[in-house]
């Protein structure tokens, strides 16, 4: 059988349901798993953990010709790596399993690599492109995206699952005869049981910048070097608040300059910078 994991999820910003669906990535997916399942003469299975709303994505994958939809019965807000060991469960014995690169909510892209890990099986994961006309019964050649514009060519083997780009293809619009159909069909739901972790309590510390190579100290005496790692020679900086009139404030910075170096006294008595 070839498996189309689908997430039901609301779209941020969204208070109630009613845009609620699948992700145009969980789309391309189920189209990529049905021309698969024609391909190679394999049952196409329609897969999604979530409540029993959830169910309205496996209704629509039913009216475009999946053929059977099973529901894992979860929260909506569980974590991405019981999501993947919930979907595995129920897809053993898949030649392959397809998902979408992302979901609309959380959009980690981590439960298919889950989904293999539990499996043991071969990931290909963020693709954007899979030939299945010259695919063979134990591999099929697929594209992924990589930085700067590349393209990796893949040979992935079967059995394996697969995450592909919402660009991979387009879902075909459902015949009404379907469609009506897929409203009256029983959806098996199947339940599972979360593991108890505790919580780990987020620790905010201040900031600490990354280390800096700096150059050894200089010194031929172990009390040099040490003097010149402290800064103990160096004369502390300190600040002097005066109030004055305009004219008087302009003589002190002035002298205060020339004190400092920037300011040399000629013989006439005028200042050059």
């Amino acid at each position: 059988m070839i498996v189309a994991c689908l997430k039901w999820c609301t779209p941020a910003g969204d208070a109630g349901d009613r845009l609620a669906g699948a992700s145009a990535a969980d789309r391309a997916a189920l189209e990529l798993a049905l021309a698969a399942g024609a391909t190679l003469g394999l049952d196409v299975v329609a897969l999604t953990a979530g409540p029993p709303a959830a169910e309205r994505v496996l209704r629509d994958a039913l009216a475009c010709g999946a053929t059977r939809a099973l529901r894992i019965d979860a929260p909506i807000d569980i974590e991405s790596r019981d999501v993947g060991a919930a979907l595995a469960g129920a897809a053993t014995g898949a030649r392959m399993v397809v998902c979408g690169d992302h979901s609309l909510d959380r959009g980690s892209g981590s439960v298919p690599a889950f989904i293999a890990h539990h499996l043991g099986v071969a990931q290909a994961l963020g693709l954007v492109s899979i030939n299945l006309g010259g695919s063979t019964a134990d591999s099929l050649h697929a594209v992924r995206r990589l930085d700067g514009g590349r393209r990796e060519l893949l040979d992935v083997p079967l059995p394996c699952v697969l995450s592909v780009e919402s660009s991979v293809a387009t879902l075909r619009r459902a015949p009404l005869r379907r469609a009506l159909e897929a409203e009256r069909a029983s959806i098996e739901s199947r339940g599972v049981s979360l593991p108890q972790r505790t919580a780990v309590a987020a620790v905010v510390s201040p900031f600490r910048p990354r280390a800096r190579e700096l150059a050894p100290p200089t010194g031929a005496a172990a009390l040099d070097r040490i003097r010149e790692l402290t800064d103990a020679g160096s004369t502390p900086a300190r600040g002097e608040i005066v109030e004055l009139d305009p004219r008087a404030a302009a003589a002190r910075i002035a002298a205060a300059l020339r004190d400092w170096g920037y300011l040399e006294t000629t013989d006439g008595g005028s200042l050059n910078g």
